[in-house]
């Protein structure tokens, strides 16, 4: 065997840089969520509102907008009347797509639902 790069070297257990910046990013309360809402399709502001459970406007607002800073969400004004604003995901948002639907799924088979409603109440806190 050949000489091994100082790329390859490294120590196995150690966390992926990209791996906690992508949870960093992800785990940041409502992101995941919001991908995963507009996986579904573009909605517009008040459509997320309602298929997000428990976000206020301003906080809706404010993800939305590192989303689309992020490159991960386009933000499409329709002239009016009235005036209309819709969110989509860009093709880097529809990548994260199976990534999503992979950890719903584990969620769904290992978490139990009342674990994830008293973490949502700990994180409202």
């Amino acid at each position: 065997m050949g000489p091994v790069s100082e790329q390859t070297q490294h120590d196995a257990r150690a966390c992926d840089g990209a791996l906690a910046r992508a949870f960093g990013f992800l785990g940041k309360r409502w992101n995941g969520i919001l991908l995963a809402t507009l996986a579904n399709g573009p909605a517009g502001f008040s459509d997320l509102r309602r298929s997000v459970a428990g976000i206020s406007d301003s906080v809706l607002s404010d993800r939305l907008g590192e989303l689309a800073r992020a490159g991960l969400v386009t933000r499409t004004v329709h002239p009016g009347p009235p005036v209309a604003v819709v969110y989509e995901l860009t093709g880097s948002g529809r990548a994260l797509a199976p990534a999503l639907a992979e950890l719903t799924t584990w969620a769904r088979e290992n978490l139990p639902a009342q674990e994830c409603a008293r973490e949502g109440e700990r994180q409202e806190a």
